[in-house]
């Protein structure tokens, strides 16, 4: 099995849909307010892909991992209500680019120069197990930062949480859910490693 990492939009726009492919199937159920069907969810998500904040882990020349990297100010989604509208229906679309506007977007207090915010890491389905992941997260933890932050992992994503632990990350924070019971889990965890001045 080889694995090769790149940028998305090195890849080209012949993977837009198929890094949005990995992306729903990974995060389906959170997703499944804007449809259950992931066909439907990567047919909604691949045009507002900003393909340069996409890292891509392939095996065999198909994506198999995905992770999103940004920094300041940057998003990784630029979200269209029309082209929403036109796969997700004219209301459930205008009430998903609202959502995807106010849930997905917008940095977060601590963003800053330097500090590396890696998110929507994910797997597909039949890659999961492989180590594949830990080839993506070692190559992102190449880039130059003097830190690296990862927030809003769900407390019962042990695979996730074990991954970033064996690769330095520390807890920061802990943050409760309400309806803990109706969620599923219990609190978001957010990590961060700090990097040496001498590493950067």
């Amino acid at each position: 099995m080889t694995i090769d990492v790149a940028r998305a939009d090195e890849l080209g726009e012949d993977y837009r849909h198929r890094v949005a492919d990995v992306l729903v199937h990974g995060f389906a159920e959170d997703f499944a307010f804007f449809s259950k069907d992931t066909r439907v969810l990567a047919d909604a998500f691949a045009p507002m892909l900003i393909l340069e904040r996409f890292h891509v882990a392939l095996v065999d020349g198909e994506p198999a991992a995905v992770a999103v990297v940004t920094e300041g100010e940057q998003e990784c989604f630029t979200p269209d209500r029309r082209a929403l509208q036109r796969v997700l229906g004219p209301l459930h679309g205008m009430i998903s680019y609202r959502i995807i506007r106010s849930q997905f977007m917008g940095a977060y207090s601590g963003a800053r120069e330097g500090l590396v915010e890696i998110a929507f890491v994910t797997t597909a389905p039949q890659h999961q197990g492989k180590g594949i992941a830990t080839v993506l997260m070692r190559r992102l933890l190449e880039l130059p930062a003097d830190e690296f932050v990862l927030r809003d992992i769900k407390d019962t994503n042990t695979p996730a949480l074990r991954l970033y632990t064996k690769l330095g990350f520390t807890e920061t924070m802990r943050r409760r859910v309400r309806f803990a019971k109706r969620a599923g889990f219990s609190a978001y965890i957010s990590m961060s490693v700090v990097r040496a001045a001498a590493d950067v």
